[in-house]
Protein backbone atom coordinates (compact mmCIF):
# COMPACT_ATOMS: atom_id res chain seq x y z
CA UNK A 1 0.00 0.00 0.00
CA UNK A 2 1.21 3.31 -0.89
CA UNK A 3 -0.01 5.84 1.21
CA UNK A 4 0.02 9.91 0.72
CA UNK A 5 2.08 11.54 3.27
CA UNK A 6 2.10 14.76 1.56
CA UNK A 7 -0.69 16.10 4.07
CA UNK A 8 1.25 15.41 7.59
CA UNK A 9 4.44 16.81 5.77
CA UNK A 10 3.11 19.78 5.04
CA UNK A 11 1.42 19.75 8.78
CA UNK A 12 -2.50 19.70 7.37
CA UNK A 13 -2.97 16.68 9.94
CA UNK A 14 -1.04 14.85 12.67
CA UNK A 15 -1.63 11.63 11.92
CA UNK A 16 -2.57 9.20 8.96
CA UNK A 17 -4.50 5.64 9.97
CA UNK A 18 -4.68 3.09 7.84
CA UNK A 19 -5.58 -0.48 7.42
CA UNK A 20 -5.66 -2.69 4.16
CA UNK A 21 -4.54 -6.68 3.53
CA UNK A 22 -1.55 -7.81 1.51
CA UNK A 23 -2.83 -10.85 -1.02
CA UNK A 24 0.31 -13.14 -0.24
CA UNK A 25 -0.22 -14.37 -3.64
CA UNK A 26 0.47 -11.26 -5.02
CA UNK A 27 3.92 -11.40 -7.64
CA UNK A 28 4.70 -8.30 -6.17
CA UNK A 29 4.72 -8.72 -2.66
CA UNK A 30 4.78 -12.69 -2.99
CA UNK A 31 5.48 -13.87 0.44
CA UNK A 32 6.93 -17.23 0.30
CA UNK A 33 6.38 -19.15 3.63
CA UNK A 34 8.51 -21.22 5.09
CA UNK A 35 8.52 -25.03 4.74
CA UNK A 36 5.69 -27.32 5.22
CA UNK A 37 3.51 -23.76 6.28
CA UNK A 38 1.01 -22.34 4.29
CA UNK A 39 -1.16 -18.94 4.36
CA UNK A 40 -4.55 -19.55 4.61
CA UNK A 41 -5.90 -15.63 4.68
CA UNK A 42 -4.20 -12.36 3.23
CA UNK A 43 -1.88 -10.43 5.99
CA UNK A 44 -4.14 -7.99 7.91
CA UNK A 45 -2.37 -4.92 8.36
CA UNK A 46 -3.39 -1.85 10.44
CA UNK A 47 -1.76 1.70 11.29
CA UNK A 48 -0.65 5.03 11.64
CA UNK A 49 2.21 7.60 10.59
CA UNK A 50 2.00 9.95 13.12
CA UNK A 51 4.11 13.19 13.30
CA UNK A 52 5.25 14.53 16.48
CA UNK A 53 7.01 17.83 15.88
CA UNK A 54 9.07 16.61 13.23
CA UNK A 55 9.36 13.15 14.41
CA UNK A 56 7.39 10.80 12.43
CA UNK A 57 6.67 7.39 13.33
CA UNK A 58 5.11 4.40 11.15
CA UNK A 59 3.28 2.18 13.67
CA UNK A 60 1.78 -1.39 11.84
CA UNK A 61 0.13 -4.31 13.33
CA UNK A 62 0.18 -7.34 10.92
CA UNK A 63 -1.15 -10.59 11.55
CA UNK A 64 -1.76 -13.73 9.07
CA UNK A 65 -3.39 -16.73 9.79
CA UNK A 66 -1.12 -20.07 8.73
CA UNK A 67 -1.45 -23.93 8.99
CA UNK A 68 1.66 -25.73 9.44
CA UNK A 69 2.31 -29.69 11.34
CA UNK A 70 3.98 -29.74 14.93
CA UNK A 71 7.35 -30.42 14.88
CA UNK A 72 7.67 -33.46 17.47
CA UNK A 73 3.85 -34.90 16.49
CA UNK A 74 3.25 -34.28 12.83
CA UNK A 75 -0.57 -33.00 13.52
CA UNK A 76 -1.75 -30.00 11.95
CA UNK A 77 -1.34 -26.96 13.73
CA UNK A 78 -3.23 -23.36 12.81
CA UNK A 79 -2.79 -20.40 14.66
CA UNK A 80 -2.21 -16.71 13.81
CA UNK A 81 0.64 -14.82 13.92
CA UNK A 82 0.79 -11.38 14.60
CA UNK A 83 3.82 -9.17 14.00
CA UNK A 84 4.12 -5.40 15.50
CA UNK A 85 5.90 -3.08 13.04
CA UNK A 86 7.78 0.05 14.71
CA UNK A 87 9.77 2.52 12.33
CA UNK A 88 11.13 6.30 12.25
CA UNK A 89 10.07 8.25 8.54
CA UNK A 90 12.55 10.04 7.28
CA UNK A 91 12.19 12.23 3.83
CA UNK A 92 14.44 10.64 0.74
CA UNK A 93 17.21 12.65 0.92
CA UNK A 94 17.55 13.65 4.36
CA UNK A 95 19.73 10.60 5.32
CA UNK A 96 23.27 10.03 4.99
CA UNK A 97 22.56 6.60 3.62
CA UNK A 98 18.66 5.70 3.03
CA UNK A 99 19.62 1.80 2.93
CA UNK A 100 19.52 2.05 6.88
CA UNK A 101 16.78 -0.64 7.89
CA UNK A 102 15.98 1.64 11.07
CA UNK A 103 13.89 4.00 9.04
CA UNK A 104 11.68 4.02 6.11
CA UNK A 105 12.13 6.54 3.08
CA UNK A 106 8.82 9.01 1.86
CA UNK A 107 9.73 9.79 -1.73
CA UNK A 108 8.12 12.27 -3.16
CA UNK A 109 5.59 12.23 -0.25
CA UNK A 110 4.79 8.41 -0.88
CA UNK A 111 5.54 6.07 1.71
CA UNK A 112 5.08 2.07 0.39
CA UNK A 113 5.42 0.19 3.28
CA UNK A 114 3.93 -3.27 1.39
CA UNK A 115 7.48 -4.12 0.71
CA UNK A 116 9.32 -3.30 4.99
CA UNK A 117 5.58 -5.40 6.28
CA UNK A 118 6.80 -8.39 3.82
CA UNK A 119 10.35 -8.54 4.67
CA UNK A 120 9.83 -7.81 8.37
CA UNK A 121 7.11 -10.94 8.44
CA UNK A 122 9.57 -13.46 6.65
CA UNK A 123 12.33 -11.96 9.42
CA UNK A 124 10.29 -12.60 12.23
CA UNK A 125 8.19 -15.54 11.43
CA UNK A 126 9.03 -18.81 13.66
CA UNK A 127 10.71 -21.81 11.98
CA UNK A 128 8.99 -24.19 14.30
CA UNK A 129 5.87 -25.06 15.93
CA UNK A 130 4.32 -27.33 18.29
CA UNK A 131 0.94 -28.40 18.74
CA UNK A 132 0.64 -27.90 22.50
CA UNK A 133 3.81 -26.83 24.44
CA UNK A 134 4.32 -30.11 26.42
CA UNK A 135 3.76 -32.40 23.06
CA UNK A 136 5.36 -35.59 23.66
CA UNK A 137 5.98 -36.30 19.94
CA UNK A 138 6.19 -39.65 17.91
CA UNK A 139 7.74 -43.03 19.42
CA UNK A 140 10.87 -43.25 17.63
CA UNK A 141 10.43 -47.01 16.88
CA UNK A 142 7.03 -47.12 16.11
CA UNK A 143 6.05 -43.63 15.06
CA UNK A 144 2.81 -43.67 17.46
CA UNK A 145 1.83 -40.32 18.69
CA UNK A 146 2.89 -40.98 22.19
CA UNK A 147 -0.11 -37.38 23.00
CA UNK A 148 -2.61 -40.32 23.26
CA UNK A 149 -0.64 -43.19 25.47
CA UNK A 150 2.41 -45.13 25.74
CA UNK A 151 3.49 -47.26 22.98
CA UNK A 152 3.43 -50.78 23.38
CA UNK A 153 7.11 -50.99 22.23
CA UNK A 154 9.36 -52.79 24.84
CA UNK A 155 11.31 -49.97 27.07
CA UNK A 156 15.02 -51.56 26.28
CA UNK A 157 16.56 -48.75 26.63
CA UNK A 158 18.95 -48.59 23.32
CA UNK A 159 22.19 -47.27 23.06
CA UNK A 160 23.27 -45.30 19.85
CA UNK A 161 25.18 -47.66 18.11
CA UNK A 162 28.12 -44.45 17.55
CA UNK A 163 28.52 -44.87 21.31
CA UNK A 164 28.35 -48.84 21.61
CA UNK A 165 32.13 -49.37 22.26
CA UNK A 166 31.97 -47.05 24.92
CA UNK A 167 28.99 -49.29 26.76
CA UNK A 168 31.62 -52.48 26.02
CA UNK A 169 34.31 -50.41 28.17
CA UNK A 170 31.70 -50.37 31.25
CA UNK A 171 31.08 -53.64 30.95
CA UNK A 172 34.75 -54.87 31.28
CA UNK A 173 34.82 -52.83 34.82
Amino acid sequence: MIIDLSSLISGKVSKIDFQYTIDTNDENNQIIPPDDVSFTAPVRVSGSVCDNAGYTVLNAHAEIDYKTRCARCLEDVFGTFVLEFNRTVAISGTLQNEDNDDYVVVKNGLLDIDREIVEELLLEFPTRFLCKEECAGLCPKCGKNLNFGPCDCPKKKEIDPRLAILQKLLEND
